[in-house]
């Protein structure tokens, strides 16, 4: 099990963001045009500041496949009813948790709700019918951990534990810290198209994501050309004296 985050109260009014940072704005590198997938749920993606700058982040993707998607860039709200600027029952949204699939208590499942002290709820098809909302953490593992812990409110949602049944494909530019371990568009790729039961809704989500990852793939070492050794200067022979 792991270990839960900050009691309740630590930072929560440390509210820490920066408005002029809108990663809805931020440019895609070589990503075509992008067709907009409408869900029933709505999505928040709370990414850490430094993850803003990253070319391989996901969120501007999230923000443009996702009509329903908020993405807030910072590191502490005092609620959710601060980073959604409205009220809503954090009771009714999960939060995609930081935990491994060892969380679980059914490893064949590919998602598995747990409550507050990491139990697996009865009832896991009707409280997922009711949920509202996700919440996704952006940023490397460190950062998302950070995330966590500054922002106790996140202990009042569902914690949501993904099984993926394969490999990031983000594992061809990014080491992740773990097998499990999926971008921010394709774990929330993944629990709405289990949440709703539309499993289509995947790979729609998702489809951009392969054009991110080959504009950021390196060119093989031979188109890159090989680096010539530099030339030696011949020694100079000494003169002969008359």
């Amino acid at each position: 099990m792991t270990q839960d985050p900050a009691p309740p109260g630590a930072d929560a009014g440390d509210v820490a963001h920066d408005p002029d940072l809108n990663p809805a704005d931020a440019p895609v590198a070589a990503v075509p045009a992008i067709v907009p997938v409408p869900t029933r749920l709505r999505v928040v993606v709370l990414q850490h500041p430094q993850e803003k700058r990253e070319a391989l982040a996901t969120a501007p993707l999230i923000a443009q496949v996702l009509p329903q998607a908020t993405i807030k860039v910072g590191l502490s709200w005092p609620s959710l009813k601060a980073v959604l600027e409205e009220d809503e029952d954090p009771y009714l949204w999960g939060v995609l948790y930081l935990g491994s699939r060892e969380d679980s208590t059914d490893l064949d499942a590919p998602l598995t709700l747990l409550d507050r002290h990491g139990e697996r709820l009865s009832h896991q098809r009707a409280t997922l019918g009711e949920l509202q909302g996700i919440v996704a953490l952006d940023g490397t593992w460190s950062q998302a951990k950070t995330l966590w812990w500054r922002n106790p409110w996140l202990l009042k949602l569902r914690r949501i534990v993904l099984n993926p049944p394969a490999p990031s494909a983000y594992g061809k530019v990014r080491r992740e810290p773990r097998r499990e371990a999926l971008s921010t568009l394709e774990a929330v790729a993944m629990a709405i198209s289990q949440i709703e039961r539309r499993p289509s809704a995947y790979d729609q989500i998702t489809a951009p994501l392969a054009d991110l990852i080959q504009a950021n793939l390196r060119p093989p070492r031979a188109a890159r050309g090989r680096r010539r050794p530099p030339q030696r200067k011949p020694k100079a022979t000494p003169s002969s004296g008359d």
